[in-house]
């Protein structure tokens, strides 16, 4: 009982920053548009890399040295371009929250879940090899790892459908001018910290 609550307490604390994925799923909870899928792609992709981790697959990203540039600097041009269309968005404006109304696809919500997703490296640092490495100092790794995927599908329901108690807030267009901009912003601030190593 005690590896899994500590996997849940630090499987939670890895991903209650607010990141790319939690900026997009809190998005989509706002919407209202595609949450079920959005956040379960969220929680099973956290579910394959914990268990990834736990299984000792954190040894492959040492052992290959090139891959965790490669993932940093693809992470890095995705998070550019992911930024610069909410800022756009930001400084477009005009965008208003209206219940039911769906403008995004299920397919690109799902792709672009996905690649924030797989193609963030600190998800691989987070969920691989930090939990994993840490998964060893417990003798029920087993319990460690289910406590880090319970504390993943926790958050993330949680996010997506919560989300939808502010949805009185973002009624009014300045509010979304407001969430593209610290989104953008995040999305910047996450891709110079992956660029500066």
């Amino acid at each position: 009982m005690q590896a899994i609550g500590a996997g849940f307490a630090l499987g939670i604390s890895l991903i209650l920053a607010i990141g790319a994925q939690n900026a997009f799923v809190l998005r989509q909870g706002l919407r209202r548009e595609h949450v079920l899928p959005v956040v379960l792609v969220c929680s099973v992709s956290d579910a394959l890399l914990v268990a990834a981790g736990v299984a000792g697959f954190g040894a492959l990203t040492r052992a290959v040295p090139g891959l965790e540039a490669v993932m940093r600097y693809a992470g890095a041009a995705f998070l550019v371009w992911y930024g610069a269309r909410a800022l756009l968005a930001a400084w477009r404006g005009g965008e208003a929250l209206e219940a039911g109304e769906g403008t995004a696809s299920l397919r690109r919500a799902v792709l672009t879940c996905l690649a924030l997703t797989w193609l963030n490296p600190h998800v691989y640092l987070d969920t691989v090899v930090l939990l994993g490495s840490i998964s060893t100092q417990y003798d029920n790794r087993l319990g460690f790892g289910a406590g880090a995927v319970a504390a993943s599908f926790t958050f993330f329901f949680a996010l997506g459908y919560g989300a939808r108690l502010l949805a009185p807030l973002f009624r009014r267009p300045a509010s979304w001018r407001v969430l593209d901009l610290l989104v953008g912003l995040v999305m910047w601030a996450i891709a110079v910290k992956l660029l500066a190593g």
